[in-house]
Parts: C-alpha cells; structure tokens; sequence
C-alpha cells in the first residue's frame, strides 16, 4: 500500500475559530439556486451554485446541505458545486428501499447521472464521508477525488455509544422516539440560536465552542435535526463495514478531521489513512465535528490546494 506522510497538525486558536467577519452566504438568494430532481420516483433537493469543474458535496447524519453553507460561495467562483439533501434529509423524500450506506451509495451514482456528472471531486462529512467513500469503492470513475471530513464508518462508536449497543432493538427504538420530538420548528430556530447558552446545549456533540458560533450558521444546522431518515440511517453507519475494501479506493483522498470531535473520534482519520492508497490527513486543534463550519478559512484553504495538485500516474 502506498503510504504518504502526514503534515503537521493545522494549529487552531481562538482567533480563527468560526467565520470571521460576515459570511459570504448571508447576501446570497438561495431560493435562485434550489431545485428539485427525481431520483427513483422520489423527489430530491439540491442547491447548485456556480460554474466550471463540478464538486460534489454529502452532508452528514441529521445534517441538509447547508452544513456547507461556508463552503460553497468560495468554491462557486471557480466551480460547479452542487450539494444535496440525502433521500430523508433535508427536504429530500424518504427513499423507496429500506436506508442503507449502500443504497445512499447507490443513490448518489444515480444523482450524479441525473446532473450530468461523469466525474467530480466528491466532499462527504461524517455519514456523506462514509457514502461518498461507499461510491468511490463502487463506482470508482465519479470520484476523481475524495475528502472525507470526520468520516464514519470505521470508529466503534458513533456520537459516543458503542456500535454494537446501537444495533440493539430497544435502542433503534428509542432513537425513533427520541427523533419524533427532536425537530425544532423554523420559527423557534432562530430564537434559540440568538442566545449562546442553547447553542451550547444544542449543538455541544457537533461543536467544540458551539457558543463562539454565530448565531445564524447555528440555525442552519439545527434545521437538518428531527428529519425521517435519522434514526434507520443511525442504524446504518453502525451496520455496515467496509474497511477490509479500502485499499481498492482509487481516488486521491484528503481526510480532515477536528481533534475535538465527540461524534466520530480522531482515531477514526489516522485508520482512514492508513488504509486507504495515496491518502494523506490534516487534523485541525480545538475542532469539532465539523471542521468545514468550525475552521471554514483553514478547510477551504485545505480543499482548493488538494483540488489545486496534479494527479501522478500513480494516482
């Protein structure tokens, strides 16, 4: 297997935790840039901004596409970016079949045939990481790169229980219990996030300083909460293994991870590359689970100069 060393850590500071200034997404119409597909028989939702090369971008569990809401107007000015709400996500239709990281695989093969996408550097944090690596494993010319950002699929635990605890029955059905209620209303999102004491409460697992956040790119994550796909799709990551396939996975892949992260533990990022071919790691200091929103200067920074690397022969 081929190996690469892996730079030093990214520092973090208190400086640049969070946006700095106003964000670039807070004057955008996102109305001018959504649309809906049909991907077997069902109705999905994704937003498409830009032009050029494409990227492709998954969110994670319980998360919709505007988990990159910091990500994709830097990216826009000089690509295609086009990011989805995973069948049961967002505001995409539960699927047909019963969820699972192959069929959201599957899925996204067929999303990317929808859109005319041959091939294209594929973003995935946490579950979209486990799905967007299952495409490049299964249909290996879509992914011409891969970033799997605090990725699942390898770590023993996910969002701080054992694996095998959450393949429980009792378990499966408190998470469909405690999902029925867990969704906010629109009209109250936003006046929870104004106050840093309930972003903390909110979003701690997600965040290492969820109360240094502004208030605003709060309420766009926890708007992905509650969604009908969470708890089979919780059910999912736990059950599937693939890591025994991971040296088939072609594409270059950058892994990015937050040393803070409660969900998917760091652990997690140094497997990932020490299993997957030609993959190299970063991990940000006093990060969460999602670097893209917490460090979103540093993550772009990172992306544009993977993107920006010639691809050897080896590659």
């Amino acid at each position: 297997m081929a190996t690469v060393e892996t730079p030093p850590p990214v520092a973090g500071g208190a400086d640049d935790y969070g946006p700095q200034g106003r964000s670039e997404w807070m004057d955008i119409d996102w109305r001018e840039h959504q649309r809906w597909v049909a991907i077997d028989e069902r109705q999905v939702n994704l937003v498409e901004i830009g032009a050029g090369d494409p990227i492709l971008w998954v969110h994670g569990h319980s998360g919709c596409w505007q988990n990159w809401l910091e990500n994709l107007p830097h990216f826009a000015r000089t690509h295609r970016c086009i990011a989805v709400d995973l069948p049961g996500f967002g505001h995409s239709e539960m699927p047909c079949d019963p969820i699972s990281i192959e069929g959201y695989g599957r899925f996204l093969d067929s999303f990317c045939d929808a859109l005319d996408i041959t091939g294209a550097p594929v973003i995935g944090n946490s579950m979209g990481g486990f799905v967007a690596c299952e495409l490049a494993l299964k249909a290996p010319p879509r992914v011409e790169r891969l970033v799997l950002v605090s990725a699942a699929g390898l770590s023993t635990k996910y969002v701080g229980l054992p694996n095998e605890i959450q393949r429980r029955r009792s378990v499966v059905a408190l998470a469909r219990l405690i999902n029925t209620y867990a969704r906010v209303p629109e009209a109250r999102v936003e006046t929870l996030m104004r106050r840093p004491r309930l972003r903390r409460l909110a979003l701690e697992m997600v965040m290492a300083h969820p109360h240094r956040m502004p208030g605003p790119l709060c309420a766009e994550f926890l708007a992905g909460s509650g969604r009908p796909a969470a708890p089979d799709a919780m059910k999912a990551i736990v059950d599937y293994d693939y890591r025994e396939r991971l040296d088939d996975v072609a594409a270059p892949t950058l892994i990015v991870w937050g040393e803070r992260d409660r969900v998917v533990p760091v652990k997690s990022a140094h497997l990932y590359e020490e299993l997957i071919p030609n993959a190299r790691k970063v991990i940000l200091e006093d990060t969460g689970h999602v670097p893209m929103a917490e460090r979103p200067a540093a993550f772009n920074a990172l992306v544009e100069e993977f993107l920006a690397e010639p691809v050897s022969d080896a590659d």
